[in-house]
């Protein structure tokens, strides 16, 4: 048997299970809602869209977005607004099957991408409502990517397209393996990586005067925990967002906003 073989032509389990994580990606679906969210999606050309279901009211709303589609509206009355989302959801009667987004390849989007030499990175930060919240602010402040790792993190979900309020269709969200990894690969690419601390001693204004220009990496961690171990050593400065209250803690979206801002302020002057 040749070295690293396996007995009887078997697949390595690793090899096995890759596969299965890929066919499983392949039938990953996400029913977004609400006729903000499902209007982006069908306008967007990147978006890979399945099934459309929507209420009388909701189509007229919707209907040059529906025309642009190409799709086919399932119509239906609005008790019978029967689809795979939590109950509670406002939908607002338009809800849209599709593919999650594939951005391409991550080192491709962080390197050349469109806007500013800047990405967000989120360790496990699992709240869909403060992700789409990021979302949103990493476009307004032209962000080129808010990157995650692929488990511990927040899924691309109904909930979280809502709150990010389209940017969901525009900004890419994107997964990778193992976060620490990406950002070594960063890095390389000439990427300063600052990571969020509370208590740091460097305030984040000063973090970024030092960076002089160079693309910047912003690293948030989940709210209460923060940033784990291997996060932290693996950023090249930590930084604290300055506070004059008695109280010094941002959720995280917050943070994430004021960050943005920081960032940016030398390329608005």
């Amino acid at each position: 048997m040749a070295a690293g073989g396996a007995a009887g032509g078997k697949k390595p389990a690793w090899v096995v299970e890759k596969e299965r994580g890929e066919r499983r990606e392949a039938r990953e679906t996400v029913w977004l809602f609400g006729l903000h969210a499902v209007r982006d999606a069908l306008m967007n050309p990147r978006r890979e869209k399945l099934r459309l279901v929507v209420t009388k009211n909701a189509l007229d709303k919707l209907e040059a977005a529906v025309a642009a589609s190409g799709m086919a509206p399932e119509v239906v009355e609005p008790r019978r607004f029967d689809v795979p989302i939590d109950e509670g959801s406002v939908h607002q009667g338009a809800a849209v099957e599709v593919k999650p987004l594939n951005w391409g390849k991550f080192a491709d989007v962080c390197a050349a991408g469109e806007g500013l030499p800047l990405v967000v990175l989120l360790d496990r930060v699992t709240d869909p409502h403060n992700v789409g919240a990021i979302l949103r602010s990493a476009e307004v402040f032209g962000a080129r990517a808010v990157i995650a790792p692929k488990h511990h993190s927040a899924p691309e979900t109904g909930a979280l397209a809502k709150t990010a309020s389209g940017a969901l269709e525009r900004q890419p969200y994107l997964k990778v393996t193992n976060l620490a990894e990406a950002m070594e690969v960063l890095k390389g690419m000439g990427f300063t990586l600052i990571g969020l601390d509370g208590v740091a001693p460097v305030a984040l204004g000063e973090a970024v005067a030092a960076v002089k220009g160079r693309p910047i990496g912003l690293v948030l961690g989940a709210e209460g925990p923060g940033l784990r171990e291997k996060t932290r050593e693996t950023c090249d400065v930590l930084a604290r967002i300055p506070f004059e209250g008695a109280f010094g803690s941002l959720n995280v979206s917050n943070a994430a906003a004021v960050s943005l801002y920081a960032a940016t302020a030398g390329a608005r002057v």
